[in-house]
Parts: structure tokens; sequence; C-alpha cells
């Protein structure tokens, strides 16, 4: 067994399938970019929310049921980064 970190990440993603692979290549991508960091460390926004944003969210359900097959699904969403449902949970 391994003792070197880097030595037992590479153990541990051969034993992944490869759509976790290509989910973890984006992980570690996002991991070392200097904005995703930033983002990743940024404040929480805990702000309210406001009445016009309620409004928008209402509007925008709204038009996701008034408009079936035109927004993308969790499922197509995944399949954008090259993870399945079923590996995502």
């Amino acid at each position: 067994m391994a003792t070197n970190p880097k030595q037992i990440a590479h153990e541990l993603i051969d034993q992944m399938p490869d759509s976790q692979v290509a989910a973890m290549v984006g992980l570690l991508e996002a991991m070392l970019d200097p904005v995703s960091r930033a983002i990743a460390n940024a404040p929480v926004d805990d702000e309210p929310e406001s009445e016009d944003e309620r409004r928008a969210v209402t509007a925008s359900k709204a038009w996701i049921d008034e408009n079936p097959g035109e927004g993308i699904s969790h499922e197509e969403l995944l399949a954008e980064f090259g993870v399945r449902l079923e590996d995502s949970v």
C-alpha cells in the first residue's frame, strides 16, 4: 500500500469507471484554475432573496412548465461534464 498521497490518488483513480475519471479530471482542472479557486473560496451570498428575484424564479419555473423539452435536463447537464446520473450520487 502506497503512503505517498500522489501515488494513493493514482491508485484510487485507477479503480474508477471512466465516467468518474472524466468528472475527476474536470474537478482537478477547476481546483488548479485560479479563478475557480477564487470562486470556491468566495464568501457565501447570505443576502435575503428580493421580491424581484422571487418573481424571476417563479417566471423561470413557469417557462419550463410551458415549454416542455426546451430546457436542459439534469441528465443532459451531467453528460456535458462526462458524468452519468447514477455516478453523481
